[in-house]
């Protein structure tokens, strides 16, 4: 005899749903789950996004403009994370690094401050 279960019509998806998103700076298609199976909101080729997320309200944005990759930052746990800026209102926001981010802009990005110092490097001479 059968039940009339709600468990039986509705089986739950064992496999998340993968969507995809077009690039706003280099076009192309990207996952919306990174390798790893997390979430992920930006290129993995050129690490820029949308924005479409509010920061301050936590919301949707209606500003959807491109956010610009500009910094790294390392939490305590040593996880990266891609801080981006509104190329229209200016807004950051922070984002996981995923597997297979480009590791050359990574890199970049992080060493930017030591390579650009807002200091002449001279100064460590007379140290």
């Amino acid at each position: 005899m059968l039940s009339d279960s709600p468990d039986r019509f509705h089986r739950p998806n064992p496999l998340p749903r993968t969507d995809t998103f077009t690039c706003v700076r280099c076009g192309l298609t990207v996952t919306t789950l990174d390798p790893a199976g997390n979430r992920r909101n930006h290129c993995p080729s050129c690490l820029h996004s949308r924005h479409v997320r509010d920061a301050v309200e936590g919301g949707p944005s209606t500003c959807r403009s491109r956010m610009s990759p500009i910094a790294i930052a390392v939490l305590r746990t040593g996880d990266w994370m891609v801080i981006h800026r509104c190329t229209r209102c200016d807004e950051l926001t922070s984002s996981p690094v995923s597997p297979d981010d480009n590791q050359l802009i990574l890199m970049r990005m992080a060493v930017r401050p030591l390579a650009q110092p807002p200091f002449p490097l001279e100064a460590f001479g007379d140290l």
